[in-house]
């Protein structure tokens, strides 16, 4: 190989070791911090007054407790709406809770009072 291509062929690996190390960094960069929010409506005769207190029972006797969690916050809106944003870790932290929910003893209650054919989930990430 003749000298002059040697410089060129050193600056091609360096250029293509720096995309591979740049992609690989990119594999194990920390998950992404989720807002998953939850739009749902009470069964009808269930009274904000009355659901209120079970949807602070749901955050502080499982939700909160769940690996990952960050904060959560709801508040009621017109006809029976009722909204939900939780902070999480990550995807995988959100999806988690989400499993358990069901079998959690303070979601039982929770569940009963609102239709469930109303609930909307959606999940957020930064760009």
């Amino acid at each position: 190989m003749s000298r002059s291509k040697f410089p060129r062929l050193i600056a091609a690996a360096c250029f293509v070791l720096g995309f591979a190390a740049q992609a690989g960094a990119q594999t194990v960069t920390p998950a992404k911090p989720v807002i998953e929010v939850v739009a749902l409506t009470l069964k009808s005769g269930v009274s904000y007054a009355q659901f209120a207190p079970v949807d602070k029972a749901v955050e502080s006797e499982h939700v909160a407790h769940q690996p990952g969690f960050i904060s959560r916050e709801s508040a009621a809106g017109k006809n029976g709406e009722w909204l939900v944003i939780v902070h999480w870790r990550s995807v995988a932290d959100a999806d988690a809770s989400m499993a358990s929910f069901s079998s959690a003893p303070a979601a039982q209650k929770f569940v009963s009072l609102i239709d469930p054919a109303t609930m909307v989930m959606k999940r957020y990430q930064a760009p």
